[in-house]
């Protein structure tokens, strides 16, 4: 190769660098902006606040939480406030959080559609893979900022009405609060990454249809069929398999020493779910015929 076309050819990979990060931060601008996202991190920033008065409300008079039901933590919120993060993401993780991220997942591609800019997306000199790359990182990045919402939510809705200190683990041990607020960061990232397989899931769905709304109905839709087989007693086999089973392991960051065993096994459950739906989705994408 002569030194003309040596030349010539070297600003092609920082070109199609910069072309990735501009997709992706347009992506991720979008996702941010848009009102219907801003909405659901609205509710999910609510859900601390209304746990933690209603529980102020009943221990109003000194008492703990009765009749023992509700989330995880929940009667240890009143000694130490930081319990209010763990309640929280546990309240929120089953339903609130996931089907925030299926909202959004479900709409990433269909919702272009729909509008009728994804034909124009794809005429840049981006690429299918890029983007639907950029999408799926955008999805990604929405379920981390959620689940902080929640946390930061619950971490100041704590502080403010119930005392912080030393933090009781559940093996009965006791830990600083600044090791208390350590753990409850990785908690909201173990959180966060519980939803990547599911969020693949909702971006291959998203790659089928046409229209968002249907895209993100179907993606609620197989969400809620999915928790419900996890609680079948009669398909207890399956269970190990289904995206939700582990989501709860975060528990186990509150063990002393922490028992990391399930927690593992939640991630890679994760990781195999994101390869295979991702991969479904990358096959869809690149071989569908873009009309709108």
């Amino acid at each position: 190769m002569s030194q003309a076309e040596s030349v010539a050819s070297a600003p092609r990979v920082p070109r199609r660098a910069l072309w990735t990060l501009g997709i992706l931060r347009s992506e991720l601008t979008m996702t941010l902006r848009r009102g219907r996202t801003l909405a659901l991190l609205g509710v999910l920033a609510a859900v601390p606040v209304l746990v933690g008065i209603a529980v102020r409300i009943e221990t109003g008079d000194g008492s703990g939480p009765g009749g023992g039901g509700g989330p995880a933590f929940l009667a240890q919120i009143t000694n130490n406030g930081l319990f209010l993060v763990f309640a929280a993401l546990s309240a929120t993780l089953p339903v609130f959080l996931p089907m925030a991220v299926g909202v959004v997942a479900g709409d990433s591609v269909a919702g272009e559609a729909s509008g009728g800019t994804l034909r124009y997306l794809l005429v840049a000199p981006a690429g299918r893979t890029r983007l639907l790359v950029a999408k799926y990182a955008s999805v990604l990045v929405f379920c981390l900022v959620a689940t902080v919402v929640v946390a930061v939510s619950a971490l100041a809705v704590g502080a403010a009405l119930f005392p912080v200190g030393e933090v009781t683990t559940i093996s009965g041990t006791r830990i600083g609060f600044g090791e208390g607020l350590l753990r409850a960061g990785l908690i909201a990232v173990v959180v966060a990454a519980s939803l990547t397989g599911f969020a693949a899931l909702g971006l291959f769905v998203s790659t089928l249809t046409d229209s968002g709304i249907a895209a993100m109905a179907a993606t609620v839709g197989v969400l809620i069929t999915v928790q419900i087989l996890d609680t079948m007693p009669q398909l207890e086999g399956i269970h190990p398999y289904l995206f939700p089973h582990y989501w709860l392991s975060f528990t186990d960051l509150l063990r002393d020493p922490v028992r990391w065993d399930e927690i593992v096994g939640n991630l890679g459950l994760q990781a195999v779910y994101a390869a295979v739906f991702g991969s479904a989705a990358w096959a869809r994408f690149t071989t569908r015929d873009i009309t709108v």
